[in-house]
């Protein structure tokens, strides 16, 4: 398969790879609406139980699936020929989309508890989880502020690429992990009798629910941390000055209409140096997943 001229390695595992981490995704989130309208009495906005349940269903919708397409959707290679611009903003929108989600079921929690007057932020779960919220928001306007935005000098952005994406991958996994702390805690909570010891139908279904989680979770990490799966350094070159710039070899070659032909090779050589370190500073910036 190729795709602006370059050819991904591996596509067809790679496709593979896609296509399962899509159904695994999608799965689990029927696999939480089946819980929470089959064993859980379905959703409301009421203070009651119902409104709780809004809690799994938009994490695992919103915060594990949306966030995960989100981390690999530079890695399509059929979108290799848009514009990195472009791909910014969605990689962008979904992120929003996914921090919208994570805080609406957020609050859905605290509404709950503070209308049962359950106490709130007791449990690991809610401390690293809320933890995750928080610095997901600040990933994201950081985000916004030095990737997409034209204000940030390209070396910061090179610098700060790698960072970026350390972060998010971080913070990807610990949502997953803090969702598999939150589904056991649900169960032992809920199950009396009979108890999640024993085994009944609803542990042994949300226990797969979990192991989804987790298969989609690597599915997503594996993708993402393959070097020779991520979009193609030397057609990024340019995007990464602010929007509206050319490059310095483009603006110098436009002045020197007129020059001598010594002139315009000294300032050929000097382009051609500017091109290779914007190159360089881009790919500081492409060791990471996008």
């Amino acid at each position: 398969a190729v795709y602006g001229g370059r050819k991904m390695e591996d596509y067809g595992r790679f496709l593979a790879l896609l296509v399962s981490a899509l159904l695994v995704g999608f799965v689990s989130v029927i696999f939480s609406l089946v819980w929470v309208f089959h064993y859980r009495e379905g959703l409301s906005w009421d203070g009651s139980a119902r409104e709780f349940n809004w809690h799994p269903v938009l994490i695992i919708t919103g915060f594990v699936f949306i966030q995960g397409i989100a981390i690999v959707v530079y890695r399509l290679p059929w979108t290799w020929n848009c514009s990195k611009l472009l791909m910014k903003f969605i990689h962008a929108g979904l992120n929003t989309i996914a921090m919208i989600l994570a805080i609406v079921s957020t609050v859905a929690v605290f509404e709950f508890h503070n209308a049962k007057n359950i106490p709130n932020m007791y449990s690991l779960h809610s401390w690293i989880g809320l933890t995750a919220v928080i610095f997901y928001s600040l990933q994201l306007f950081l985000g916004f502020a030095v990737f997409l935005l034209p204000f940030a000098p390209v070396p910061l952005r090179a610098a700060l690429m790698p960072i970026h994406v350390y972060s998010g991958l971080t913070i990807f996994a610990t949502v997953i992990a803090t969702a598999l702390m939150g589904i056991t805690e649900k169960l032992i909570f809920s199950l009396k009798n009979p108890a999640y010891s024993t085994s009944p139908p609803e542990a042994t279904f949300v226990n797969c629910l979990g192991l989804l989680l987790v298969i989609f979770g690597a599915l997503i990490l594996w993708m993402a941390s393959r070097p020779h799966w991520k979009r193609p350094s030397e057609e990024n070159a340019k995007v990464l000055l602010p929007v509206g710039d050319t490059s310095e070899g483009t603006e110098a070659e436009s002045t020197m209409t007129g020059g001598s032909n010594a002139d315009k090779s000294e300032l050929k050589i000097s382009s051609e140096a500017a091109r290779k370190q914007n190159v360089k500073l881009d790919e500081a910036g492409q060791r990471s997943t996008m």
